[in-house]
């Protein structure tokens, strides 16, 4: 089973997960940039961090023969901190680099008028840099979240195929469906999505357009959710193809919409920057 991961957030991870993650099939992730955990206190935080997500996690996943692209955005979350929104001016220097294959995570948390703003903004960049867009739909009050996120894409000048829509559920998959999106699901311990649920929507909606992902980060997560996924809708019938177009092909195709996926690894450098993912010399 080869696996890729459309949305985790490695930063939050150990080697220990990308050894894992290797076992288990995975060959191929996209990390989003998103929220820490707490306020960022000024643009040059997400910077900083910009730059790990294009050097130092490629590296740390090369050596777990994983291919590693991202997705830069400023995270609707910290759209509300005026200290942050800056970070929309300057992504067009980063929207270029090679591993970047989409604008995200973008989207709504609590569906304020800065984040109209910056959904707005960052899905102009995404068409302006001819990129897809990752697109976060808020935890709460869903559905009338995802109508207003539908409502603002349309709106846009990115078209709806080139736009995931992601941490979709039972009460917003078929408005999503409708949209002409793309269509992501999250699979998380006590909360979002579990694989029973997801392979109940997947033999209601069936595989076309569906990306799979961990969504694992600094919470209670889980970065075998993929490979679990895979395994239930094998225990439920589905074949071993349709857990390939789910797991595999549905992400290839959406994210080699930016035209960067580059899922051959070169043999993994030693060291970034003098630095090895060990500690203390070989």
């Amino acid at each position: 089973m080869r696996i890729f991961d459309p949305h985790i957030h490695m930063t939050s991870r150990t080697t220990d997960d990308y050894q894992a993650m290797y076992a288990a099939g995975v060959r191929a992730l996209v990390e989003p940039s998103f929220w820490l955990g707490q306020p960022r206190t000024s643009p040059a935080g997400f910077f900083d961090y910009f730059d790990a997500l294009l050097g130092w996690e490629p590296f740390r996943a090369a050596q777990y023969g994983i291919a590693h692209h991202c997705t830069l955005a400023l995270n609707p979350k910290e759209a509300n901190d005026p200290r942050c929104t800056p970070v929309i001016d300057a992504l067009p220097r980063y929207l270029v680099k090679d591993s970047v294959v989409a604008v995200g995570e973008i989207g709504y948390d609590s569906m304020t008028p800065a984040e109209d703003h910056a959904l707005a903004a960052q899905l102009q960049l995404a068409a302006d840099h001819g990129l897809p867009a990752l697109v976060h739909t808020p935890h709460r009050d869903k559905l009338a979240g995802l109508h207003r996120t539908v409502d603002v894409i349309r709106e846009s000048a990115l078209p709806t195929e080139r736009v995931l829509l992601d941490h979709l559920n039972e009460t917003t998959v078929k408005h999503a469906t409708d949209s002409g999106c793309w269509l992501g699901f999250s699979i998380y311990p006590d909360t979002k999505m579990d694989e029973e649920r997801m392979v109940a929507i997947l033999k209601a909606y069936g595989t076309e357009k569906v990306l799979v992902n961990s969504a694992a980060d600094w919470g209670k997560s889980d970065p075998l959710k993929t490979r679990k996924v895979g395994d239930a809708m094998l225990a439920a019938g589905f074949t071993e193809d349709d857990v390939d177009q789910v797991l595999w092909r549905n992400p290839v195709a959406f994210y080699g919409l930016s035209g960067r996926l580059q899922l051959d690894i070169p043999e993994p450098e030693s060291l970034h920057e003098g630095n090895s993912i060990l500690r203390g010399g070989e």
